[in-house]
């Protein structure tokens, strides 16, 4: 049986990519990525928000094609069940649902203007104040979590759909030097530290391609 092809763009700079990968790789799937070059005029229309074409990511597995990274998680959560990409408890599994579909839908002004750039820092970095009330909504969603699950991720002792989700909220943190309470740095470094994480972000530290438009002025 061949293996799985999750289609990607910039490790750099893809977002959606980057969630949809790491579900892969929470789930355990065997894959091989096929990526998009961040020069093809629509994938740097979807890095630039300018576009919903959903190119990337894009999943095919057993002949079955799934677009869209929510429906990738979805996918996922029902062939490698046992992953646990969803909570099992039925309240849990509702409330990871809502919130990864707040991700999904929401944060557009933070998205916009804190474009995810692994290789970039911006200390100092000026947030204006619509960012600022998406930023602030999301650490009122991890402490909600991290406190009502216990820790260490957003619902308990297993890395789910939520934390893929959120994961590239956590590379904008650190590359704008966004100042966090203890509970949400803390969290940010155990994000960090998940080995897959590290292997996307050592894979978007080489990359050569740069996108003017996603490099941020301060």
């Amino acid at each position: 049986m061949a293996k799985a092809e999750l289609t990607i763009s910039s490790k750099n700079y893809g977002a959606w990519a980057f969630r949809g990968w790491l579900m892969c790789k929470i789930a355990g799937l065997d894959f091989v990525e096929k990526i998009i070059s961040p020069d093809d005029p629509a994938m740097k229309a979807e890095m630039l928000l300018l576009s919903s074409s959903m190119l990337v990511p894009s999943l095919v597995h057993d002949g079955i094609k799934v677009c869209d990274t929510l429906a990738i998680g979805e996918y996922l959560n029902e062939i490698k069940p046992k992953a646990g990409l969803l909570p099992a408890d039925a309240k849990a599994r509702a409330h990871c649902r809502a919130i990864c579909g707040e991700m999904h839908s929401g944060f557009g002004s933070m998205r916009g203007s804190l474009p995810m750039n692994i290789k970039g820092h911006f200390p100092g970095y000026k947030v204006w104040s619509r960012a600022q009330a998406d930023i602030d909504r999301v650490t009122e969603i991890w402490k909600d979590c991290l406190a009502s699950y216990e820790g260490p991720y957003l619902f308990g002792k297993k890395v789910t759909i939520a934390d893929a989700m959120y994961a590239p909220v956590v590379m904008r943190f650190v590359s704008y030097d966004i100042a966090l309470d203890p509970a949400c740095a803390e969290y940010v470094a155990r994000i960090l530290a998940l080995p897959a994480v590290q292997e996307w972000v050592s894979a978007a530290k080489t990359e050569p391609d740069e996108i003017d438009e996603l490099d941020a002025e301060f």
